[in-house]
């Protein structure tokens, strides 16, 4: 590691002088532009960061600190998607810093758009649906480009000539037999051997479930998350684990990270969040999980923080067997004023148990302290971005949830950014009524907020594994994350519509819940679709639930016409005749999801999902595309993060200042020259 005296040396010399030159707006309310650009399916926004001046100073160092922590992790992110992500990637970036011809040619801008997917969906595979894009432009053309780039800027391995890097890079491009889906979850194949991730090499799915079989210890309740920061290989018929730790697998981008938490350990807020981060440095640096579950159990204590982060590897969603975790970082502070209505849930997570619709046998008897807030986030990294979630609720880890809770958060400004970027032609596309787009308008974003509090708060913590029944993602597999998602919406249907909600002073009317049963319905079973393109089922795990939901309760309210479909001029629609039967299924779905978590029931989950929540409606899903071609509107959405500008005076911080960039590819270009550590391939 650097000696910290010469690294902030370099930093005053050299780091600081970028920042001062990296493009900046900055508008006020009024003016701020949202949306700076569409292309492909996609559209990126920008987010504010209101209260930042009010942080305190040594608030504003520790959040710069954590700020540096989630940027120095950028680049394992694009190797965990694809081994060959980052030499994709540079080789773009090679092309866009040295091209010198026309660059508004058809060609060159078909090529900066190919550039800007890898960049959204940190490598080849589209972000949602996990399917390999190529570019629109042909392989000779961007043969000429590469050659135009000096052989020093290409990412060329050691003793490569241009010519063999080409014949390399072009079929990993364009090739759409190589690498097409970065994670698998189709039943009836081996999904580690299909999938493109860069989680396992040369070894087979009955090779890994025996390998990690062997390693967990079923009679342990607190069992470690075995095989949750490691690759796992076969290299000369010996299985492999290379571990992501410093000294191992990715320890260039780690060595940065710790460097930063360091620094963060000396502004810390409370004893707690100190300690947490001296356990994530232990992590870091040994890669031991045990010491994960520590710092998870610390993190989980320090509720007294204004200043918080998300930091390491947490979803399991990119590994169709849920074992391996991305890494991810959220930097964020509290919220007070819209805290108030995320925490008057979190008090009453007693209540929602034991009045929740499951078995007995399966509710929890004493739910534990669930931190509950709403956040402004400073900026996201690794899987969290450019595409984010707007709620979280964390750890994963079963038991530390159970005997020490979680927390919850909503991302307060990345929800409103999205609101202010929505639109009305949607509402009126898909709505059958007036009545109902006058409902959504009105408590939509209420409702929303409501829903991914639930969902989050209630509904992750709630619930608990029969004795002697594995993890989820043990029993449940490349099911697993489906049906916790299918879960946790459930409790948060169910209770959205309850007058529970109205005493507690969260929800001004039940009218509210009806606009969520509304909107949940109309995208689990048309507007969702947009994001399929014709002829692909559906792979994403949040996607599947949500069709599964929907379709599920359509079928089970046939009877009595709880759902209709109607027609008018043409136009398909999906009506709710009767909310509270409606509410009666979601408790009824609820009561069998649980059943199937908690006794992990792989047989059920597997019919549930690949009866309701995979296949198309092909004819319906035609109807949907072209209804929302004439609209314009791009089905994804991700987001341009804000920069600090750090001033230092003798070594010593002094203040930081936020810019608001408005040019997508202008900061990818400065991540890759600022926190580019890894090597092209690992």
């Amino acid at each position: 590691m650097t000696p910290r005296n010469l690294f902030t040396m370099f930093l005053c010399l050299i780091f600081f002088p970028l920042f001062k030159g990296f493009p900046q707006t900055m508008q006020p309310e009024e003016k701020f532009v949202v949306q700076t650009e569409q292309f492909a399916d996609l559209a990126i926004l920008r987010y504010r960061i209101e209260g930042f001046e009010q942080l305190s100073l040594k608030q504003k160092e520790l959040v710069y600190y954590l700020y540096e922590t989630a940027l120095c992790g950028r680049d394992i992110i694009f190797d965990q998607n694809y081994k060959y992500n980052l030499v994709i990637r540079r080789t773009l970036e090679a092309i866009i810093q040295n091209h010198s011809e026309d660059k508004t040619s058809e060609e060159y801008l078909k090529l900066l758009v190919y550039a800007k997917r890898v960049w959204f969906s940190n490598g080849i595979h589209h972000h949602y649906s996990s399917l390999k894009f190529t570019p629109e432009i042909t392989k000779e053309y961007l043969v000429a480009l590469i050659n135009e780039v000096p052989e020093g800027k290409l990412p060329l391995a050691r003793e490569q000539s241009k010519s063999d890097f080409i014949k390399f890079i072009i079929p990993l491009i364009f090739d759409t037999t190589i690498a097409v889906t970065k994670t698998n979850q189709a039943d009836g194949v081996d999904l580690i051997a299909s999938s493109a991730n860069n989680f396992y090499e040369n070894i087979t799915q009955k090779e890994v479930e025996e390998y990690y079989s062997s390693k967990t210890d079923k009679t342990n309740p607190r069992a470690i998350s075995v095989g949750l920061n490691s690759k796992l290989e076969k290299v000369n018929g010996e299985i492999v684990e290379n571990t992501w730790k410093v000294g191992g697998m990715y320890s260039a981008a780690i060595e940065k990270i710790v460097y930063w938490l360091d620094k963060a350990v000396t502004v810390a807020e409370t004893e707690h969040q100190k300690i947490a981060f001296q356990k994530l440095i232990e992590f870091y640096k040994t890669g031991d999980l045990k010491t994960f579950d520590d710092y998870c159990i610390e993190w989980i204590k320090d509720t007294q923080s204004s200043v918080d982060a998300i930091n390491g590897f947490i979803e399991t969603y990119s590994d169709p067997l849920g074992f391996k975790a991305n890494f991810e970082s959220i930097v964020s502070f509290k919220d007070v004023v819209a805290t108030k209505r995320i925490e008057a849930i979190s008090k009453e997570a007693q209540w929602f148990e034991d009045n929740s619709p499951i078995s007995a046998q399966h509710k929890k008897k004493n739910v534990k302290g669930i931190s509950a807030k709403v956040i402004t986030v400073v900026v996201e990294s690794g899987d969290s971005s450019p595409s984010t979630p707007i709620g979280v609720n964390l750890p994963n880890a079963t038991w530390i949830r159970k005997e020490y809770g979680s927390k919850s958060v909503n991302l307060g400004n990345i929800v409103h950014a999205y609101n202010l970027a929505s639109s009305d032609e949607v509402l009126r596309e898909f709505c059958y009524t007036t009545e109902e787009i006058e409902l959504t308008k009105k408590y939509g974003n209420l409702s929303d907020d409501l829903h991914t509090d639930m969902h989050e708060v209630i509904g992750h913590a709630s619930g608990q594994i029969n004795p002697g029944v594995g993890t989820p993602r043990e029993t449940l597999k490349n099911y697993s994350s489906t049906i916790e998602e299918a879960r946790a919406d459930l409790v948060a249907l169910y209770y959205i519509l309850d007058n529970k909600l109205v005493t507690m002073g969260v929800m001004p009317t039940i009218d509210a819940g009806k606009a969520e049963y509304s909107k949940y319905i109309r995208s689990g079973l048309m507007t969702q679709l947009q994001r399929i393109k014709p002829g692909e089922n559906i792979e994403e795990a949040h996607m599947r639930n949500r069709q599964l939901i929907a379709a599920w309760a359509f079928e089970k309210g046939k009877s009595e016409n709880i759902i209709e479909r109607k027609n008018k001029e043409g136009k398909t629609f999906f009506v709710i005749n009767n909310y509270e039967k409606l509410k009666t299924i979601f408790g009824e779905m609820l009561h069998d999801i649980q059943r199937i978590t908690s006794e992990g029931d792989f047989d059920a989950a597997r019919k549930l999902v690949e009866t309701y929540g995979v296949k198309v409606d092909v004819e319906l899903h035609k109807e949907v595309l072209k209804r929302f071609e004439k609209l314009h509107i791009a089905p994804y959405k991700g987001f341009i993060n804000p920069v600090l500008v750090p001033s230092f005076e003798n070594g010593k911080f002094i203040d930081v200042k936020v810019e608001y960039p408005d040019d997508f590819t202008k900061q990818m270009l400065f991540y890759a020259k600022q926190y580019s550590f890894l090597p092209s391939i690992n």
